[in-house]
């Protein structure tokens, strides 16, 4: 399942999930706002472009910011966001592990009408940072703590440890992200032990 336009998007939804083409789908509860931020992207010179069913606007080819829908909110989702200087605080960081997007939420229509010519202005920052090449640094390896349960598999079988240290650094850090996640000792070899084969394999855990 899927949609393979972006105006599709718009009236059905992305396609993944059971919600697609109903009126349960997400997309139903903000078409105020979709089409406001729609309209801003594309206002600022932005082109728009279906990526992983989602509209995402470019420009020169990169991606500047995506339109996201959830239950209680929407969002604008700034790929560089940590690289804007948000006068208006306006941005949160799109999840715990991220260190580089940045989300500009909506809980009602009335915040996007307050704030469309401080959004329009935020657009237009983005694209500055594009076209200055500015580059956001990712985090070294050695900025994620290795989980003592992993550690202890890695003294027990070299195997795995050359396995896993055979990965690509973004499947490594996925990995520890997910194992350091658990609270708990018993959860996190649990999680070790569960995606044992895949990291053997070659392949990161959402995968």
């Amino acid at each position: 399942m899927g949609i393979t336009s972006i105006e599709e998007y718009f009236t059905d939804g992305c396609g993944r999930c059971k919600h697609f083409k109903t009126p349960q789908c997400k997309i139903h509860l903000w078409p105020v706002e979709l089409q406001i931020m729609r309209e801003l992207c594309l206002e600022v010179g932005l082109n728009e472009e279906l990526k992983w069913s989602q509209p995402v606007y470019t420009w020169n080819g990169k991606n500047i910011v995506i339109i996201a829908v959830f239950k209680n909110y929407c969002a604008l989702g700034f790929f560089k966001g940590v690289l804007m200087s948000d006068p208006h605080g306006l941005l949160s960081f799109a999840g715990e592990n991220s260190n580089s997007s940045k989300l500009y939420k909506i809980e009602k229509t009335d915040d996007l009408l307050n704030s469309v010519d401080v959004l329009r202005e935020y657009l237009k920052e983005a694209i500055e940072i594009e076209k200055s090449g500015a580059k956001i640094v990712s985090k070294s390896m050695e900025d994620y703590d290795v989980p003592e349960e992993l550690t202890a598999y890695f003294q027990s079988d070299s195997d795995f440890e050359k396995a896993f240290k055979s990965l690509t650094p973004g499947r490594q850090r996925g990995y520890l992200m997910h194992f350091n996640q658990a609270k708990q000792s018993k959860t996190r070899t649990a999680r070790i032990e569960k995606y044992r084969d895949k990291i053997f394999a070659g392949k990161g855990f959402q995968e």
